[in-house]
């Protein structure tokens, strides 16, 4: 069998991507809700037409709560996986998988105030 070009090898990789954002969004309750907050913050950010340093920085932290948020899902689903019954280690990891989200996610809402809170006061 031929071995795949390069080109190949990444166009596949990109769509097993899109195929684990899709399955990722389809599946988790979480992660809907924050693609629901992203894109009211995208809508918020076009309103208030905030400056492209501010777009940069909503864009950083929209993805980082996302991307983090799939990484713990995965995680989630290996321990799962790995061992389906209740197991103190087990949430122990699951429980700093979790934590992480919550730090980025408390990092994105500040930005989200520094940008807003003077636009809208």
């Amino acid at each position: 069998m031929p071995k795949e070009s390069f080109l190949v090898n990444r166009i596949k990789s990109v769509g097993f991507a899109m195929k684990g954002a899709i399955l990722l969004i389809r599946t988790e309750a979480s992660i809907k809700i924050q693609v629901f907050i992203a894109v009211v913050m995208t809508i918020a950010g076009f309103y208030y037409q905030i400056s492209n340093v501010e777009w940069i920085l909503q864009i950083f932290a929209i993805a980082l709560v996302l991307g983090i948020e799939g990484m713990n899902t995965a995680v989630e689903k290996i321990c799962d996986f790995i061992n389906p019954e209740f197991d103190t280690k087990i949430g122990f990891i699951k429980d700093v998988a979790a934590g992480a989200v919550m730090l980025v996610s408390i990092a994105s809402a500040i930005i989200g105030f520094i940008i807003y809170i003077p636009k809208i006061f």
